[in-house]
C-alpha cells in the first residue's frame, strides 16, 4: 500500500500539471471506488490545489474535494487508455488522469468540505514539531510500532517506513512508547524526517504495484535496511534480520541493534 513518500511523489507530479486546470469531463465505472456520495457533474470546476493528506491524494476544486486513497493496487496515471481495471477518469483541459485499481481496495471520497475522516487524522510526520511528537508519544502506553501505525497519532506512516524508522532509531518494535526517553523519541523524530525525505527523493518504494503518474517504479526499496530482508544479515551488525507478526503486520527488525 502506498505510504507517505509514494503519495507525496504522486501529489508533486499531479500538482505541476493540474494546478489551475479545469475539469472538462469525469467518468466512473461501476465498482466499489466511491465511499459515500458520488460526485455531482464537475464540468467547469477548476483545481485550486493538489496536496497530500496522510496517505490521501487531495484534489481541492472550487466546488469541493476529491480525496483519493490508492489502497493496495491503485494507480493514478496520466494519458493511458481505458482498460478493465479503470475505475475513474478525469479530463483536465485535455489532460487525461485515470484511476486504475486491480483489487478495488482504493477509494474516492467526494465532499463539499474537507472530508470528516481526513479531519480526524493526526498531524503530518513532516510537519509535527519534535516537542509535540515526544509529548504525544509519551502519553500512550501502547507498543511503539502500533502507535506509529495509528493514523490518529501521525498520518501517513505504514508498515514499510515504521519498520525502517524503528531500525534507524535503534528501538525494538514492541517497546512501550511511554517507556522511551525524551532523548530516544527526539532521535526518532529526527530519523523519521530524514527517512521520509530520503524516500521521497528516491520516488518512493516499489514493493509490488506502486508506480508514479508516468508508470515508473520508485527506487527507495534498494535502500531498505530491514523491511523485506528477513533472514538476511543486518547491514550494521551482521545478525539475521527477524520477522514477527505485530499489530497484525509482518514486522522486521534486528534483534541486536534493536534490543528489547
Amino acid at each position: 500500500m502506498p505510504e507517505l513518500p509514494e503519495v507525496e511523489t504522486i501529489v508533486r507530479a499531479l500538482a505541476v500539471r493540474l494546478q489551475g486546470a479545469t475539469v472538462t469531463s469525469a467518468k466512473y465505472w461501476p465498482s466499489r471506488v466511491f465511499r459515500g456520495v458520488t460526485p455531482p457533474p464537475l464540468d467547469g470546476a477548476f483545481v485550486k490545489e493538489v496536496r497530500r493528506h496522510g496517505k490521501f491524494v487531495l484534489i481541492e476544486l472550487n466546488r469541493g474535494y476529491l480525496a483519493i486513497h490508492l489502497g493496495m493496487t491503485g494507480k493514478l496515471l496520466f494519458d493511458v487508455p481505458q482498460n478493465k481495471y479503470t475505475r475513474a477518469q478525469w479530463l483536465f483541459d485535455g489532460l487525461l488522469l485515470s484511476l486504475e485499481d486491480i483489487r478495488q481496495f482504493g477509494r474516492v471520497i467526494w465532499s463539499e468540505g474537507l472530508p470528516e475522516g481526513l479531519r480526524l487524522l493526526g498531524p503530518d510526520p513532516l510537519e509535527i514539531s519534535s516537542r509535540e511528537f515526544v509529548t504525544r508519544a509519551r502519553s500512550h502506553r501502547t507498543g511503539i510500532k502500533s502507535l506509529l501505525l495509528a493514523q490518529t497519532f501521525v498520518r501517513g506512516l505504514g508498515n514499510i517506513y515504521v519498520d525502517e524508522l524503528l531500525f534507524r532509531a535503534s528501538v525494538h518494535p514492541t517497546h512501550s512508547s511511554a517507556s522511551l526517553s525524551q532523548k530516544q523519541l527526539t532521535h526518532m523524530w529526527q530519523e523519521m524526517r530524514a527517512l521520509l525525505e530520503e524516500a521521497i527523493e528516491g520516488g518512493g518504494s516499489s514493493i509490488s504495484d506502486y508506480v508514479d503518474t508516468a508508470g515508473r517504479q520508485g527506487t527507495f526499496q534498494r535502500e531498505h535496511r530491514v523491511y523485506g530482508r528477513a533472514g538476511e544479515p543486518c547491514l550494521a551488525c551482521g545478525s539475521p534480520i527477524q520477522k514477527i507478526t505485530l499489530a497484525q503486520r509482518g514486522t522486521h527488525f534486528c534483534p541486536v541493534c534493536q534490543k528489547v
